[in-house]
């Protein structure tokens, strides 16, 4: 059991971003077409956060062409490079899926209002933005460092 504990704090990866149920959030995931990568946003509602640990996750549910569509993402994952949030939303449920039964207005989750709230958000944001630019940077110099290694060879 110490063992998979240990291997879970290994693949643990520090998330600045402290968003919650409720809220609206894009989520920057990296997908890999071939070689070529990029950078698909998906932005929507946060439905529930589940597990703890390495096996942490959150559901983002958002609305495309009329079509209700949930992803899941795990929170630990390398494929996520940052998380924004667009909206605080303000609910007393942990779990948000009465959500997919609802529609039009009724969708709507109310949103926290204030300067503390604007401020927060604010500061994430750039916490997010400030941590994407560190694994962007990390990621280049492993990059060249195995390109010069096999220039060498």
């Amino acid at each position: 059991m110490d063992l998979i504990k240990a291997i879970e704090e290994g693949q643990k990866r520090a998330f600045t971003t402290q968003f919650k149920v409720g809220d609206t959030v894009k989520v920057f995931f990296k997908i890999v077409e071939g070689k070529t990568e990029r950078i698909q946003v998906y932005e929507g509602i946060v439905l529930c956060i589940k597990n703890a640990g390495a096996r942490k996750t959150f559901t983002v549910r958002k609305e495309s062409y009329g079509v209700g569509v949930e992803r899941v993402f795990p929170i630990n994952s390398p494929r996520i490079v940052k998380v924004e949030i667009v909206r605080a939303g303000k609910v007393r449920r942990s779990k948000l899926y009465y959500l997919r039964d609802k529609i039009g207005k009724d969708k709507k989750v109310k949103e926290m209002l204030g300067g503390k709230v604007s401020n927060f958000i604010n500061e994430q944001n750039k916490s997010a933005e400030a941590a994407a630019r560190a694994t962007e940077a990390a990621i280049k110099a492993e990059l060249s460092a195995e390109h010069t290694a096999a220039e060498a060879k």
